[in-house]
Order: structure tokens, then sequence, then C-alpha cells
């Protein structure tokens, strides 16, 4: 089978120029786009193409901001391309944080609450105002007092925002490979957000203590209980508070497509994970993924650290 891996930042330039605001988006994108391919170069029976016309199916890695990742997965379906990912319809809620939050809370799936809108006087305070189809941490602040929103209204104009509650805890993530047959948990990882308050992204360690995997694992299934058409590689992204029994633990975003822990991921993992995303998304997996007793710690522009466990 062809395969074409398309990343829309390293196809089109966009943040190319280090001095460009999506250049750390577009080192996340480069990382991505070239671990997913080299680990697909070792499945047998595929054949990573760089010829899009060529290809028989395709990894759409694309920003949700502005529609662009729907509209490219559109566009691939149209051309009756097997495409690795969720459904347009999964795309475009998980693209909507406000949609996304009012979806869970129907759903009773633990999730900040959220309003359209910008930060008012008699809210509680500190909060999170950020855009309602952001991608990363574009345009995203932790507000402390009605005071500072004045001053933060330059920076999102043009911008329909949404204002969240601020839950304190750990910052984390678990991936899932998903197919007609199973939606496999990966190994969730510690995120490592800026602390200026714009929780900007920068990497990430694995693994977490068994406790705090069990909880996001859970957290992360019922997140996608309730979405259709769920294919390929998926992201949750949660915050996991103090209580022991995961009483405080909160759903955020999810990431419909490749995310930056896959580097990670991949150098802890014995198994190919881009063969067994593969197997998962064509119904065929069956079995456990294996995992090496390491520590990895992970930045956004793809390099990495390893270090055995002492037994």
């Amino acid at each position: 089978m062809k395969i074409y891996v398309y990343e829309h930042l390293t196809a089109t330039g966009l943040g190319k120029e280090p001095d460009s605001a999506e250049h750390g988006m577009y080192r996340e994108g480069w990382a991505m786009r070239s671990a997913l391919e080299a680990d697909l170069r070792q499945v047998s029976g595929l054949d990573v193409v760089d010829d899009p016309a060529a290809a028989e199916a395709v990894v759409v890695i694309a920003p949700e901001t502005g529609g662009v990742l729907a509209e490219l997965s559109a566009g691939w379906d149209r051309r009756r391309v097997w495409r690795l990912g969720p459904s347009r319809e999964t795309i475009r809620l998980a693209s909507d944080k406000w949609a996304l939050a009012e979806h869970w809370r129907q759903r009773g799936v633990p999730t900040p609450l959220v309003r359209l809108g910008q930060p008012r006087p008699q809210d509680r305070y500190p909060l999170v105002w950020k855009p309602r189809d952001g991608c990363g941490s574009q345009a995203t602040f932790l507000v402390h007092r009605w005071e500072e929103v004045g001053g933060l209204e330059s920076q999102v104009e043009g911008c329909e925002m949404i204002v969240q509650d601020y839950v304190p805890g750990q910052a984390a993530s678990v991936a899932f490979l998903c197919g007609p047959q199973t939606t496999l948990p990966l190994l969730p990882a510690y995120q490592h957000l800026s602390t200026d308050g714009r929780f900007r992204y920068q990497g990430g360690a694995l693994p977490l203590p068994a406790e705090l995997a069990q909880r996001a694992v859970e957290l992360g299934q019922r997140a996608l209980a309730h979405l259709s058409g769920l294919l390929g590689y998926v992201g949750v992204d949660v915050v996991l508070g103090e209580a022991a029994d995961g009483s405080q633990d909160y759903a955020i975003e999810i990431n419909p497509r490749l995310t930056t822990s896959y580097i990670g991921l991949r150098v802890a993992c014995l198994d190919n994970l881009a063969g067994a995303m593969v197997e998962v998304a064509l119904g065929r997996w069956v079995g456990r993924l294996r995992w090496k007793s390491v520590s990895i710690q992970f930045s956004a522009d793809g390099t990495w650290t390893e270090c055995t466990w002492n037994h």
C-alpha cells in the first residue's frame, strides 16, 4: 500500500522562518512528519511516497484552527484515498472548543465550564481565555484578575474567544490508536507547559506513575466514548488533580491527529507504533504493545533523551 504523509506547515512553508509566529508549530510539524515517515518506511507492505497523486492512503497532520484540518481531510476524502484519521464530523467537533465542552458536559464527561465571550468582573479568577477554534496555545491566556483583560484585548482582536474555568493540576496527555475493532491506549505522558500564563507547549515526559496513568487512560476513554468515526492516532489532553480517586480530573481538549507525544512514545515502544496504527485502523490488531522500562523526555522540536530505570 502506497502511503503519503501530509504535514501542513512543512508542506506550505508556513512558520519556516525563525522569527515567524508559527515557527514553533513548524518545528513540531517537521518533527512529527519525520518520525512518522521513518517508522512507516520500516513497515512491511507499506511504501511511503513523496507524490500525493500516487497515494492509496494518507495521514494528514494539520492545525485545527480555521477549519484547516477538516478542509484538508475533506479534500482527501473526495479523492477516495484511505485517510488514517477521524471522521470530518469528529474533527469539526474537536476543533470547536466550546461545542466539545458542551458535548462532554451533556454526557457526563468532567471538563471545565466554558462559555462564549470575554471575562467579566463577576467571574471567578483565575480563568483561561482562549480562542474557540485554537490549536496549541495560540492567543491563550491565564487571566488572574479582571483588570488584566483590557491589556489583552488587542492580542485577541478578530478571534472568537471562550472563557474556561481554570483547573489546577498536572497537565498530561494520552493518545489512542483507533480502529473499527479497538481503541488502544498508549502510555500517558506529562505535558511541559510554559509558566508565563500562555500555556505554550514545550514537550513532555513519560511514563506517568501507574496510578496517574490509569486515571489518564480512563478519562481519555470516557472523552472518546461518544465520538463517532475514530480512526488512526487521536490525542486527549487532560488535567489530573490532587484527589487520588480522580474526582478532580478534567478532560480539556481532543487532538484529532498525530500529536508531538508520538516523538517520545515511538522511542519508548518496542513495537513499531506506525505499523500498529495501520493494523488497528485496518481492524487487524490483536494483542498488546510492548514498552521499554525507560523514562523519556522529549521536546516540541523532536529531540529526546532516554534514561533506563534501575531495578
